[in-house]
């Protein structure tokens, strides 16, 4: 399974997942429809599944013409997005798990950023498809969830094996890190991250995917049971200090 990142709208990615033995393609989070058409003509590929992690319309709105190039694809969501994400046939829940090209990803319920979030871990290939609840340096703002939520989902992802890669759907890091620095800004790794990240976008690189491992030690919305993040919030609960430093980020 090849994965594609396609950049699209100001700062969002969509992943296109490719099966060369099959000539088959599935996306994740399409925004818009063309560019996943345009990369799928140049593969010769067939596409067959929309995986969407939520219903937000820069992860959805390319669903109702990629349907229509190819009404044959299967369109997938979470079970509690029911009726918000266009041309959805499958309602997943924690748990659950979707095929393609003979990996399996393991469906988990990650609400947080909205209520019905949800994520795709292939463990066979190491890869984590997240969309907006875990970001390379951040996490996604608390639009419909609450810090208790998106503290256990992020938990989740954390237990994940250090190596797994993270697709997150936004090139947020430079700026991600740049706060991190003002609440963790003894922590030697995440000042190294940072120069070589701001290196990175000076050079139009991409920053995605990031890696478990790297954001446990430098991420701070995976950091609450830290001293550094403890001292930063001023408290010593872990929800309180993960929505203190969500309350920070938001008006940094």
């Amino acid at each position: 399974m090849n994965v594609h990142r396609l950049p699209v709208l100001s700062d969002n990615y969509i992943f296109l997942l490719h099966d060369p033995a099959s000539s088959t393609a599935a996306v994740v989070d399409p925004a818009q429809a063309e560019p996943v058409l345009q990369q799928v003509r140049i593969l010769d590929a067939r596409l067959v599944a929309i995986f969407n992690t939520h219903h937000h319309g820069d992860h959805v709105g390319g669903n109702l013409e990629l349907l229509r190039a190819f009404p044959e694809a299967t369109v997938y969501g979470s079970e509690l997005d029911r009726g918000r994400i266009p041309g959805q046939q499958v309602f997943l829940n924690e748990g659950d798990r979707v095929s393609f090209a003979k990996e399996t990803a393991e469906v988990l319920f990650v609400p947080g950023h909205t209520r019905a979030h949800i994520a795709y871990y292939f463990a066979g290939t190491g890869d984590l498809f997240c969309g907006d609840t875990l970001f390379a340096g951040g996490c996604g703002r608390l639009f419909e969830g609450t810090p208790a939520q998106m503290l256990d989902s992020l938990s989740k992802l954390r237990r994940l094996p250090e190596a797994t890669r993270i697709w997150c759907a936004h090139e947020y890091t430079l700026n991600n890190l740049k706060f991190a620095l003002t609440v963790d800004p003894h922590n030697a790794e995440l000042q190294t991250r940072f120069a070589q990240v701001q290196q990175a976008r000076q050079q139009q690189q991409p920053t995605v995917p990031s890696q478990i491992g790297v954001e446990r030690r430098t991420n701070p919305f995976l950091r609450w049971d830290q001293p550094a993040l403890q001292q930063s919030a001023g408290l010593s609960d872990p929800i309180r200090v993960f929505a203190r430093v969500r309350d920070m980020k938001d008006q940094f």
